[in-house]
């Protein structure tokens, strides 16, 4: 926020903001020590995956002038990659197959 032409990111901001919130709710949910639900835990982290893909497409667009884009990008990426492997987890125990097995 202390940039010299903060309209250029505002936009960027806004995906950094909802994304760290999405993380922060995805983590909620699934840290809770109780009976849970497939399905809604699915649709969090599907929904967590779809933000964490927008900011990390909106920062990799100012990571070329601003190295905390660059990094916010890489870790987005980072976080896609567990988000994409969790929900294959998911899949597995929902159909009981062994996580990487063929289904």
């Amino acid at each position: 926020m202390a940039e010299s032409d903060i309209s250029a990111l505002v936009k960027c901001i806004r995906t950094d903001l909802d994304c760290a919130d999405m993380c922060d709710t995805t983590v909620k949910v699934l840290t809770r020590q109780t009976a849970y639900d497939l399905t809604v835990i699915r649709s969090v982290v599907s929904a967590c995956l779809t933000t964490i893909v927008a900011c990390a497409e909106e920062c990799e667009r100012h990571a070329a002038h601003h190295v905390h884009c660059a990094i916010c990008a890489d870790v987005c990426r980072q976080a896609e990659v567990a988000c994409r492997d969790l929900l294959v987890a998911l899949d597995a125990r929902q159909t009981g197959s062994p996580v990487g097995a063929p289904n």
